[in-house]
């Protein structure tokens, strides 16, 4: 016999995954401003091996429009500016030296209309796993009527999904917003 919590506590941790995602998809797009999560996918070459950039460096951002890049070992810096330049992050160091520097450039209207664009679309795609997380749940709810669940379970159970469903799809579409204002923002 299906054990609805346990079934409903599943659906809601997919859920739950889907909107953690969500947020660090979101955090890795630029809006114009210096966000450290945007060198997240950065992976350097040090000692023979590819490494995350936030493990050979240290990663400041002075104000709004900068993000310096302090390597623990100087020779790294050539290396660097290889891993950011191979990487999709879309704006090209400067050395001093010392550290590497990424100026943010101000984005163009056209840009912004883009990143927005982008936002919905892995909202989209989030929306469409929280979705089917549920029908997932529907459909083994659907199948326990068979093997003995009660109709009145069954409906209850289909009733507190559903209201999970609609906090997540709020939540998401909560995180987008937001984003979107942040995007839009000159």
């Amino acid at each position: 016999m299906l054990d609805v919590k346990q079934t409903l506590n599943g659906a809601e941790e997919k859920m739950k995954k889907a909107s953690k995602y969500l947020q660090e998809e979101l955090a890795r797009i630029r809006a114009g401003r210096a966000n450290a999560a945007i060198l997240d996918g950065v992976r350097v070459s040090s000692y023979g091996q590819m490494m995350p950039l936030n493990q050979v460096a240290s990663i400041i951002i002075p104000d709004a429009r900068t993000i310096t890049i302090r390597p623990w070992d100087r020779k790294a810096i050539k290396d660097i500016e290889k891993g950011i330049m191979d990487s999709d992050v879309g704006i090209t160091p400067e050395n001093n030296g010392e550290m590497v520097i990424l100026r943010i450039p101000q984005p163009t209207e056209d840009r912004r209309k883009e990143l927005v664009k982008q936002c919905n679309k892995i909202g989209e795609g989030v929306k469409v796993q929280v979705r089917t997380a549920r029908a997932e749940v529907k459909e083994k709810l659907k199948k326990a009527i068979k093997d003995g669940l009660s109709e009145d379970q069954e409906k209850d159970a289909e009733a507190d999904l559903q209201k999970m469903h609609d906090k997540y799809i709020k939540e998401i579409d909560a995180t987008l917003a937001a984003k979107q204002k942040e995007v839009m923002t000159v």
